[in-house]
């Protein structure tokens, strides 16, 4: 059906559409999102309206990323209705065409958007993410904004006597340069000795570089130093596995840094859950196009029933909340990563072949 005259048209329009709502999406998340960037941003120091506008831009493809299975199940919804009221769709289920024939393109549309986006996409927001945190962080650095109570995630490190607990509010480099950090140190018997707070922590041959720190000790006054090298004998590449955020993982890396934090002892879920979840996202997008064919396919020249089109879309949006919430309990190891990632997919398409199946009447 792809290859045929009917199968090229239906897949052009399928594309054509979903070109029109990605152009109107792409453009009201910029709107949102540089609006909220200048909110958040434009009492600090280091502030200005060109980098706003940069870090607008470079978050676009993650924010794209997570909205792309919603926008496909419109783009479905929307070219169905369209075809359905030319009674081009009647048409071709009179001359024999099958639900499963005429929907091929569609299906096929929707797995090469999953694929661009897994593919190409992806990489693009794992660079976008990495360069909206540093651009932060000098924001904040300009501005000597006061350092943050609690530092998430931490990290332990012990050398010789010294037991040290580290942490960090922004995380760059892949783990080895750590903004608005705390170090918290403890003596053989777990009582605290001293606690460091800095603006940048960046992880060196051997040692911690900390830069603007404040040293606090029990019972004496706080004292402000320039830099302190806190000597540790953790390496680079155990930081780098420990610390990595998958979000600002390329999915060509996914799989090497998964090798290499299993080496290292280091806990892998939430980046083979970020892997499987991203292998996934092409079918993820048929079962959204197919969740929009079952609510679709019935004939209305004038008006699609207002409660079919509203049960589609709180079908797609239970879909997509199944989806991020099973994919926290991968990420938090309740549930197996590749299971957290594919049953909610498959049991949607499940659903959906099972619903065409009912509604065919060829």
């Amino acid at each position: 059906m792809i290859f045929s005259t009917l199968g090229r048209y239906f897949f052009r329009r399928y594309l054509a559409t979903t070109l029109w709502f990605l152009l109107g999406i792409v453009s009201i998340i910029f709107l949102i999102d540089f609006s909220e960037t200048s909110g958040r941003f434009s009492s600090l120091a280091g502030y200005s309206v060109g980098g706003a506008l940069f870090m607008t831009f470079v978050r676009l493809p993650l924010i794209l990323q997570q909205t792309i299975p919603f926008i496909m199940l419109f783009v479905g919804m929307t070219t169905l209705i369209a075809l359905n009221r030319r009674y081009e769709l009647v048409v071709t289920r009179a001359a024999g065409v099958s639900v499963w024939q005429f929907m091929t393109p569609f299906v096929v549309g929707a797995f090469l958007v999953g694929a661009a986006t897994t593919l190409a996409l992806n990489p693009l927001a794992a660079w976008g993410q990495r360069q909206a945190l540093f651009l932060e962080s000098d924001w904040k650095a300009a501005s000597n904004k006061s350092r943050s109570s609690s530092a998430v995630p931490w990290l332990r490190q012990i050398s010789g006597k010294d037991d040290t607990v580290i942490g960090g509010r922004v995380i760059l480099e892949d783990g080895t340069l750590l903004v608005d950090a705390v170090l918290i140190h403890f003596d053989p018997e777990g009582r605290i000795i001293l606690r460091q707070d800095a603006g940048t922590a960046k992880l060196q041959d051997g040692y911690w570089l900390l830069n603007e720190v404040t040293e606090t000790r029990p019972g004496e006054v706080p004292v402000r130093l320039p830099s302190v090298q806190v000597p540790t004998n953790l390496k680079r590449e155990f930081v780098q596995e420990r610390l990595a955020q998958p979000e600002t993982v390329a999915f060509y890396d996914l799989s090497q840094k998964i090798a290499i934090a299993k080496s290292f002892g280091v806990s892998t879920r939430a980046l083979e859950t970020q892997y499987h979840s991203l292998l996934s996202l092409p079918f993820l997008l048929i079962a959204m196009t197919m969740i929009a064919a079952t609510v679709t396919l019935k004939f209305s020249r004038f008006a699609q029933s207002r409660s079919v089109i509203l049960g589609g879309i709180l079908s797609g949006f239970v879909l997509y909340v199944v989806t991020v919430l099973v994919k926290a309990f991968g990420s938090s190891g309740v549930v197996p990563p590749f299971i957290a990632a594919w049953i909610p997919v498959v049991v949607a398409m499940a659903l959906g072949a099972t619903i065409l199946l009912h509604q065919e009447d060829g």
